[in-house]
């Protein structure tokens, strides 16, 4: 496994990696695909949030409403409340974590970089709301950059499963027009989500993975694989969600080989463990 070191600027503050990102899944949705209302009372989320952290997360990723398919996106306003007040709770509580917010909205965006949070995340890249690129960039905060939004919600399907060179080529042209334009709008530290699960078919999720590494070789910005415990994971094996984990820790080594650099993942140890192993069977040693 090879892995460059990154850093980004946030709250003031530098924060460095020196080896692959866990960023923690915390929902506080009713309708999570996996863990929907398990966390939503203010007791069960900080209580998660530092059991994510325990288990070797350095990322939480709070999210407050589900993209899972089928489901309906919460109101920006509604969505806005429920982060800034989740965001409010883990900051008071956990003041050095580093928390990203999933929300593809300008308003819940600003909301949670005011109440505290250190980063957006956002799986709409920017093309379900025409104001997040310059609320991230008025801002200056990280910014997750997803591809395959407007497919995934628009619910599109390709007459027949696009070959692996098909994907790769989507997903560079769509990343790199995106990536140009927050450049020049100022923003400074960017992450890459392929966006798994996001407009693809179980088929085509399988050939992007495979691919991977020619993505990550094309971009100096960090790559994030959200693979887990989602329907490419499941699927093809004949389960479930709820038996996914360790499918999830297959697919997410596989990632990290060919070049991801952030995982985001609902149990943090086994991604945590599975980093550790890699790092000291890799080849390289990185100081």
């Amino acid at each position: 496994m090879q892995f460059e070191p990154f850093s980004i600027e946030t709250g003031g503050r530098l924060v460095e990696y020196r080896r692959p990102v866990v960023m923690g899944i915390l929902n506080i949705t009713a309708d999570s695909f996996y863990d929907g209302g398990r966390y939503r009372e203010p007791a069960a989320m900080l209580a998660h949030a530092r059991q994510l952290l325990a288990d070797g997360a350095d990322i939480i990723d709070l999210g407050a409403s589900s993209s899972r398919p089928g489901a309906t996106l919460l109101p920006p306003d509604e969505e806005a409340r429920r982060l800034a007040e989740a965001v409010a709770l883990l900051r008071a509580e956990l003041p050095e974590a580093v928390i990203s917010v999933d929300t593809c909205f300008a308003t819940p965006a600003r909301a949670a970089i005011e109440a505290g949070a250190d980063i957006v995340n956002d799986i709409g890249g920017g093309d379900l709301d025409p104001e997040m690129f310059a609320a991230v960039a008025e801002m200056q905060v990280p910014y997750v950059l997803m591809h395959g939004a407007t497919q995934h919600f628009a619910r599109q399907t390709a007459a027949a499963d696009r070959s692996a060179d098909e994907m790769v080529d989507e997903v560079v042209r769509y990343l790199s027009a995106k990536v140009d334009t927050l450049r020049r709008m100022g923003v400074k530290d960017i992450w890459l989500d392929p966006g798994f699960g996001f407009g693809k078919t179980v088929v085509e999720n399988l050939r992007l993975l495979d691919s991977l590494d020619q993505v990550a070789t094309l971009f100096a910005e960090p790559l994030l694989a959200a693979l887990s415990r989602k329907r490419m994971v499941y699927q093809p094996l004949g389960l479930d969600a709820e038996h996914a984990l360790e499918g999830t820790i297959a697919l997410d080594a596989i990632a990290l080989d060919r070049g991801a650099r952030l995982v985001r993942v609902h149990d943090p140890r086994p991604a945590r463990q599975t980093i550790e192993l890699m790092m000291l069977t890799s080849r390289q040693t990185t100081h």
